[in-house]
């Protein structure tokens, strides 16, 4: 309101300015008529005499001749009449006016010009007039110049002026509370939805009613909703983090109790006793791992859309994690496969890391020892689709359902061992965090395979199809060019259906 109120305030200002300029404009015009017919009245009193050589101009000028002209007792006018040579034929021989302003004329036929001069300590306006003379033996030329003094035209145009500025004033003064109340209008729907936000408890994280907000406010409106839908989001990924936690800490941390009062008592043997306890710290240190790794996948998300999400290497990732669980691999005796095509991917490398690790120390965990477990990172050109089968049991039609809920039984385990963990929910979480797609199918004639469909940095497209990987006629590796890889021997390959 202020700024408006100071705009249309200099706005008024500027118009009481030109209004008085074109005023007094506009006057001079009107009373330079006046000098004009003053001085073309002097000039009609002139008289020449005389020969070409003694030729002299006689003027007869009564003062009651400017009388006529002059409009009220404020106003002043002298007169001068000069010939060529500047000698004085009539008027005030001290009038000797020089101008102020350069003369202008106004387009009339006679030979005159305005302009603004000082004369006796009082600012005049002059009108010279050239006037010709002849008789029948010769021609002359005289100076006529008429002088009025400013007080009438300038006390008119200031009264014009405050005329205007009343007039203004009084316009902005309803132009402000127009304004006023447009804006008081317009911004009660802010206020009210202010108010609404204030009065909501502070856990309170459900979308504003936009609908009754007006139009300007409703994309910043539409931006907090989602920024509250999103927080809402992390919220309750807090809660089901301290629920999980509570729940699934509590229960190994009771075990461990009870097996250090048993050890104590006697009621089991040392050695035994310490084994239990130590396997069941395992247990709880791998749930407390899997926990923090999924609040860790929440906290790259986060970061990822502060900062922007670095280009990686999926390869060289997928390369590394086989190498560290190679020492896995070689203990139960299993045939891996692996080959990887050069794919570069936006995602964190902790993120790759971990979604391919738990991907792969899942199959070889079910893998049967001797089995075979196939690894392939495949470039389409518009993802890098990662794929993972093992020759274990496969999964359950029963399991299918509950793969992704965390601590249901089926997330880690997929087979017919039940168990309780959070594999499958941190690759989910990370396929999500990454833009990326994942599936579990089971292979022919045994085994699951894992597709993870990643788009590339700079792929055509971020297409969602799933699979590619491994042929579907066979079970057979494919390359890039999609002939079959040379089989080794050992049991059968699981093979991939393309999705």
């Amino acid at each position: 309101m202020w700024g408006l109120g100071v705009c249309m305030s200099l706005f008024v200002a500027l118009h009481a300015v030109l209004v008085y300029q074109e005023t007094l404009s506009a006057l001079n015009a009107a009373y330079d008529r006046s000098l004009l017919a003053s001085a073309k009245t002097i000039g009609e009193s002139l008289e020449l005499r005389g020969g070409a050589s003694d030729s002299q101009i006689v003027a007869q000028v009564p003062y009651a001749a400017l009388e006529a002209f002059e409009a009220d007792s404020r106003t002043r006018m002298t007169y001068r009449v000069t010939d060529a040579r500047g000698g004085l034929v009539s008027g005030y021989p001290d009038m000797q006016l020089s101008p102020l302003s350069k003369p202008e004329g106004h387009g009339y036929a006679a030979l005159v010009e305005f302009f603004d001069a000082n004369y006796d300590g009082r600012d005049v306006r002059v009108a010279r007039l050239m006037q010709p003379l002849s008789n029948a033996a010769t021609a002359a030329m005289a100076q006529i110049d008429v002088a009025e003094t400013l007080e009438l035209r300038l006390s008119l145009a200031r009264n014009a002026l405050r005329q205007a500025v009343g007039h203004h004033a009084l316009m902005l003064m309803l132009m402000y509370a127009v304004v006023f109340a447009v804006v008081h209008r317009a911004t009660s729907g802010v206020r009210r939805i202010g108010r609404q936000i204030e009065a909501r408890d502070p856990q309170d994280l459900s979308p504003v009613d936009v609908r009754e907000a007006p139009r300007e406010l409703r994309p910043a409106l539409e931006a907090a909703n989602r920024m509250l839908s999103a927080l809402h989001d992390v919220g309750e990924r807090q809660k089901r983090f301290v629920r999980d936690a509570a729940h699934q800490l509590r229960t190994p941390l009771a075990v461990l109790k009870v097996q250090a009062q048993s050890t104590l008592r006697g009621d089991v043997e040392p050695m035994q006793g310490l084994r239990e306890i130590n396997a069941t710290i395992d247990r709880a240190t791998h749930v407390a791992n899997q926990m923090l790794a999924l609040a860790q996948v929440e906290q790259m998300r986060l970061v990822a859309a502060r900062d922007g999400t670095p280009v990686q290497a999926f390869d060289a990732v997928v390369r590394d994690v086989a190498l560290a669980l190679a020492p896995l691999i070689a203990q139960r005796d299993i045939e891996f496969d692996i080959d990887t095509d050069a794919a570069q991917v936006r995602a964190h490398d902790w993120m790759l890391s971990e979604l391919t690790r738990n991907l792969l120390a899942n199959a070889i965990r079910f893998t049967p020892e001797g089995g075979l477990l196939v690894v392939m990172l495949v470039n389409d050109g518009d993802c890098a689709v990662l794929s993972i089968a093992d020759s274990g049991p496969g999964m359950a039609a029963d399991q299918r359902d509950g793969l992704f809920v965390p601590f249901s039984g089926k997330s880690t385990e997929v087979s017919e061992h039940a168990g309780a963990g959070l594999g499958l929910v941190i690759c989910q979480d990370i396929c999500k965090a990454i833009g990326a797609t994942f599936t579990l199918d089971n292979a022919f004639p045994s085994g699951l395979v894992a597709s993870v469909r990643v788009p590339l940095a700079n792929g055509r497209t971020h297409a969602l199809a799933l699979g590619r990987g491994l042929s579907p006629d066979t079970a057979e590796p494919v390359g890039m060019d999609g002939a079959a890889k040379p089989a080794r021997s050992g049991p059968s390959r699981p093979s991939v259906a393309k999705s």
